[in-house]
């Protein structure tokens, strides 16, 4: 298919004059490697004091998701270019190899680190405040028969052992389930003699099962499905001596892998191949640290992997099923106390959204404030009879989503209903395909926005009658309509009836639902088209005043900053003294602190209790500053390959206050770490006459309605 016209960078200043190539590959980080640090940054969170006990393990659990999605979609790339013959080095000169050589030895130590985190520190803090994981010699007799007709009732009847022979050759694992190797002796019924079985665990059970109170002291204690299974694995092998039970876990590639342009119906071809996601080639295997070499050897064997691929573990092969027991555990005083978002001023529930949209723009920034006038926005306009048309776009929404049922509500009222699902959204498409079904069968139309280029734009567009003729109202957002990660990510959403940025929404879902040519909008910024071209104009023009001599500043906040021309325009503004601050939570490939090419360049990574997701572009512009809102990350699969929307505000108070919100990040020097010129990360220290200043604590008093204290230190 043919691509949209994407303007090549533009550089006013030669790279000859300053008689340094910006395209030097050692002034970029590697994407992957940056990545990586990020999650490590997530996993020190579990040794922070100032967070409770619980949130540190929720931290740690956390860790653990995220590096099984990096092995199953960023490893699995990287192996798939060698297998491929594929191999691209990035901007930084690394070739894959060396980049999974990298990733295999950062990760090694890292996940050893984990498991001293979680054995060391957390389980026995966890002791002393009467929270415990009991290993099978710490069970009573009254706990071991409880264990006992658990295993009897729960898995007994769905355990279904695999004996090793060639009639009954190794399993295909589903990606990482929990499974156990088993050495065997002894001939069984038929007289086979194989020596060896696996035993997949039940995948309907928890893996981490809660002891009734009648059975425990006061307190909550649990144990792990895997130490019911070994305790009676000779149970399923009748006759036989089982001589040791290692439990094990294999990660797979999960990307899925669909041809966009010989497929004519997306939704059938994405169905298809979501089964294939548990059972893609393989990228990693966990297995506990006293399983004999010889089983590992087989195991690796079977796998086709590698000494690399492989993680001896000291605790359960999967750390991310932890998460499912903090919820168990009615323990507040270990649990960051819950707050009631609160509202701005010209936002009333007792009155209409439409009325108070009408009055004034709304900016709310989540969690600190409410996501709820963002569904009865939605609420209001599928029950008022004066609006006709409503136009959104759904990328993750959530299976039980209030905005879903109001966008059905209002389908079958007969409103005109056109909703652009993302299929794609990476491990949300089972939901998403869920989500389109209802909504079709509401009445409403339902596209999946451009083959090639993913929805990602955070856009509602509700066309009401007022008077002789219609108004529009839209809301805009950097995230994704999703209640529950409004309470758990920092977000804004951004409401007006402004004319001119109505029209351009309006023309965006134009693009997005019919075929034309790329239509000319006033004041948004829109990718694949303007984004990125305006981007590197805003920082070249900060450039071009500090050269005259102006002040100039900017500060950019994103999830992730990979795009090299991007990349190149910010060296080009510090190189001509721009003051550039960037707040990057994640992948960041531009490497600051460099003599004479980002000396002016600070980048800093916040961590903290909510999950930092506001996308925010701001620029001095010689005292007639500019600022945007973004669902957009500073990355190339945002830029030019996606449908994307930064927006202005406008209005001078919104304009102030997230002035003043980047300001406080800025200031963070508790849960804020900066990026060394070596690609490391050092956490900030208030200094001894420094106040401690944690944006999120700063943020949450000033906003919310009432407020969970959160330690500032």
């Amino acid at each position: 298919m043919n691509k949209p016209e994407i303007v090549d960078e533009v550089v006013s200043v030669s790279e000859a004059e300053t008689n340094i190539d910006l395209q030097n590959s050692e002034y970029y980080i590697n994407r992957e490697l940056s990545h990586l640090q990020f999650n490590i940054r997530v996993l020190e969170q579990a040794l922070d004091t100032s967070h409770p006990l619980l949130d540190r393990l929720f931290f740690l659990c956390i860790f653990s998701k995220n590096l099984d999605e990096f092995y199953e979609v960023r490893v699995a790339g990287l192996n798939q270019q060698l297998s491929f013959a594929r191999e691209k080095s990035g901007i930084d000169g690394l070739h894959p190899a060396q980049v999974l050589n990298e990733i295999y030895s950062l990760c090694s130590t890292t996940v050893e680190r984990q498991y001293h985190i979680l054995n060391d520190t957390l389980l026995p803090e966890l002791k002393k405040e009467n929270v415990h994981f009991l290993r099978r010699a710490e069970w009573t007799d009254d706990q071991r028969q409880w264990v006992r007709e658990y295993f009897d009732e729960n898995i007994q009847p769905l355990i279904s052992p695999i004996g090793l022979d060639p009639s009954h050759p190794f399993p295909r694992l589903v990606n990482k389930s929990l499974n156990f190797i088993v050495s065997l002796d002894g001939k069984d019924a038929f007289g086979r003699q194989t020596g060896m079985a696996i035993i997949p665990a039940p995948r309907s059970l928890p893996r981490v099962v809660r002891l009734p109170d009648s059975i425990t002291k006061n307190g909550d204690y649990f144990i792990f499905l895997s130490s019911i299974i070994h305790e009676y694995a000779d149970e399923l092998f009748p006759g036989m001596t089982v001589k040791g039970c290692y439990q094990f876990r294999v990660t797979r590639n999960a990307d899925l892998d669909i041809d966009q342009d010989d497929t004519s119906d997306l939704a059938s071809a994405l169905e298809d191949e979501l089964h294939s996601r548990n059972f893609g080639e393989e990228m990693r295997l966990e297995v506990a640290d006293n399983c004999p070499e010889e089983l590992i050897n087989f195991l690796l064997n079977q796998f086709n992997l590698g000494d690399s691929d492989l993680y001896r573990v000291n605790g359960p092969v999967n750390l991310g099923r932890l998460i499912e027991v903090i919820d168990q555990i009615n323990r507040p005083d270990l649990r960051y106390p819950p707050f009631t978002p609160g509202l701005p001023k010209n936002v009333n529930f007792n009155k209409s959204t439409f009325e108070s949209i009408r009055n004034k723009d709304t900016l709310l920034l989540h969690p600190y404030e409410s996501f709820t006038p963002v569904v009865d926005l939605l609420r209001e306009a599928a029950k008022d009879s004066q609006v006709k048309a409503i136009k959104q776009t759904l990328y993750r929404t959530g299976a039980k989503s209030e905005i879903v049922n109001a966008l059905v509500d209002a389908a079958r009222s007969g409103k005109e209903v056109t909703v652009v699902i993302e299929l794609r959204a990476r491990f949300d498409e089972e939901e998403n395909l869920y989500l389109a079904n209802r909504l079709q069968e509401a009445g409403a139309v339902v596209v999946y926005g451009v083959v090639g280029y993913k929805t990602h734009a955070k856009m509602m567009l509700i066309v009401r009658k007022e008077g002789n003729g219609y108004r529009r109202y839209v809301h805009l957002g950097t995230g994704n309509y999703h209640a529950g990660n409004a309470r758990a990510y920092t977000d804004y959403s951004f409401m007006t009836c402004d004319d001119s940025i109505c029209e351009d929404v309006h023309k965006v879902f134009q693009q997005l639902t019919g075929m034309g040519e790329a239509l000319r909008i006033k004041k948004l910024f829109h990718a694949p088209f303007t984004l990125h071209k305006r981007i590197i104009q805003m920082i070249d023009r900060e450039r071009t005043h500090a050269e005259a001599g102006k002040p100039a500043l900017i500060r950019l906040k994103s999830n992730g900053l990979t795009e090299p021309k991007v990349i190149r325009a910010l060296y080009r503004a510090s190189q001509a003294g721009v003051k550039v601050e960037l707040i990057i939570r994640g992948m960041c490939c531009l490497r600051p602190g460099i003599m004479g090419v980002s000396d002016n360049i600070q980048v800093r990574s916040i961590i903290g209790r909510f999950l930092e997701h506001t996308r925010v572009y701001y620029f001095l512009n010689d005292g007639n500053d500019e600022i945007y809102a973004a669902s957009a990350d500073l990355m190339e699969r945002n830029l030019l390959h996606r449908v994307e929307t930064a927006f202005p505000i406008e209005a001078p108070k919104l304009k102030e206050r997230m002035k003043e919100e980047l300001e406080i990040c800025m200031r963070d020097n508790t849960q804020a770490w900066i990026l060394q010129k070596d690609g490391s990360y050092v956490r900030c220290q208030p200094g001894p006459d420094e106040e401690p200043i944690s944006a999120q604590s700063v943020l949450l008093e000033k906003l919310a309605a009432s407020s969970g204290t959160i330690s500032s230190s």
